[in-house]
């Protein structure tokens, strides 16, 4: 695994105990996702996305140089998730997934080291603020030829939960995305859900939001002719719900406090 470059500050390890929780809690989700893979007959377990928001660099660095080798990190705020790659390295998968704020948009894709995925598109104008912030990105902050997008699904039609709404709207930025937007690459679709439907998901009861983002995708699917290994991703299931939604086939799960613990206070997290 390759560690910091000689030019960047020196992140303290955590303590040993802290190590040994974090590899612990990491191996136990992993043992979990390979036994709900098995149990809904999938071919490979979905992707892991550890979500280290508020959490500090040094535990982030912990994980991914351990021999567990984990590489998907996802963070909910630019300004974290951009002081954060800029410690980090290049070697580690930054997805933002946390709502996207119009006016950061173009920096976020142009300045994040390593960004391999923007999970929380909502609107035509955001989507062209990325669009156009990566045409401007230098070699040096490391990514592919396209940034990778999802588009936010609403589907527990909460006014508190951003996304767009499922039907034609979803369609409709999905389409603006694959046919005005050059530099982005339209990876699937992402929901967060209902809470009182996430904590009652059981392998016996079905989540009605992943029900809900399963329909969607074969709609737009259909819609935009896109079929093979163009056919869109699911992003869904966190902490509480993600063996339900691998059983449901989703291709990510987004799992952040059974690894890291509780998370602090906004205003008392550091990234050092």
């Amino acid at each position: 695994m390759t560690s910091q470059s000689p030019d960047q500050p020196i992140i303290m390890p955590p303590s040993a105990a802290r190590t040994t929780t974090l590899l612990a809690n990491l191996a136990a989700v992993t043992s979990r996702i390979t036994s709900a893979t098995t149990k809904a007959s999938l071919p490979t377990p979905p992707r892991l996305v550890a979500v280290s928001k508020l959490k500090p660099a040094s535990d982030i660095l912990a994980l991914h140089d351990s021999p567990a080798g984990q590489v998907h990190f996802g963070e909910n705020y630019t300004d974290e998730l951009l002081a954060k790659s800029r410690l980090l390295p290049l070697t580690i998968k930054w997805h933002m997934i946390g709502g996207l704020q119009s006016n950061k948009c173009k920096a976020l894709a142009r300045d994040t080291r390593a960004l391999w995925a923007v999970e929380s598109v909502d609107s035509e104008k955001k989507a062209s603020l990325l669009d156009k912030g990566w045409s401007e990105r230098k070699p040096e902050v490391g990514g592919q030829e396209k940034l990778r997008v999802f588009v936010q699904v609403n589907t527990s039609g909460e006014e508190s939960k951003s996304g767009v709404e499922p039907g034609e709207e979803v369609v409709a930025l999905c389409r603006f995305i694959v046919t005005q937007c050059p530099r982005l690459r339209l990876q699937g679709l992402m929901t967060i859900g209902a809470i009182a439907r996430s904590k009652a998901t059981t392998p016996e009861n079905e989540n009605e939001d992943f029900l809900c983002l399963k329909e969607v995708r074969g709609r737009v699917n259909k819609e935009l002719g896109l079929e093979g290994e163009a056919q869109l991703e699911l992003s869904m299931g966190m902490s509480s719900d993600f063996e339900g939604a691998i059983l449901q086939g989703t291709d990510e799960v987004r799992v952040g406090t059974t690894i890291f613990g509780d998370r602090p206070p906004k205003d008392q997290a550091t990234v050092l």
